[in-house]
């Protein structure tokens, strides 16, 4: 990235849950680096056993979960298809309270403004540490370089949603986007 860090991802396959691999990796094999996980709530809930082999390890990594109760980004490309998204709700889950129970020091950040404290209080602490971030559920972690097609497939979905009753969605879809 700047000649001094470096970032890890697959970020064209439209994979899940290859963060904490890629950190737990990356960790052992550089233990004087700070490695950080970025995690989405599906993939880490998919590798969750992977919490404990950092604590096993006491590899210090911080793992930062995106906990928004969705497959977000599986939504997203349902609907920017033209589907409506089926199965990609996620029970309200908090990692930081699962983390805790395997003996991984966590913090839980609800608003905004406390994100910043969070990250400062991790960093400093030894050994590994989750941070589990709520944010809004359609709210995108990426920006997306939006092509045609997907906004005429995401115009059908919106259609579908109103006919099939989901009208409150779109509302609030277009809330969180256009704010």
């Amino acid at each position: 990235m700047n000649g001094s860090r470096k970032l890890i991802g697959s970020f064209n396959h439209g994979s899940m849950a290859n963060a904490m691999p890629q950190a737990l990796g990356a960790q052992a094999a550089q233990p004087e680096r700070q490695v950080i996980s970025l995690s989405g709530d599906g993939g880490l809930s998919m590798l969750l056993g992977d919490l404990l082999s950092a604590r096993q390890l006491n590899l210090p990594i911080k793992v930062v979960v995106f906990n928004n109760s969705s497959l977000g980004f599986v939504a997203m490309e349902m609907k920017a298809g033209g589907y409506l998204d089926t199965g990609t709700d996620l029970s309200a889950t908090n990692f930081a309270a699962i983390a805790e129970g395997a003996g991984i020091y966590s913090i839980r950040v609800e608003k905004s403004e406390d994100l910043l404290d969070a990250l400062e209080r991790a960093l400093a602490r030894p050994g590994p540490v989750l941070v589990d971030v709520v944010t809004a559920k359609h709210e995108i972690a990426l920006p997306p370089k939006v092509q045609w097609a997907q906004a005429k497939g995401f115009s059908l979905y919106m259609i579908r949603a109103v006919l099939n009753g989901r009208a409150d969605e779109v509302v609030e879809l277009a809330n969180t986007y256009f704010r």
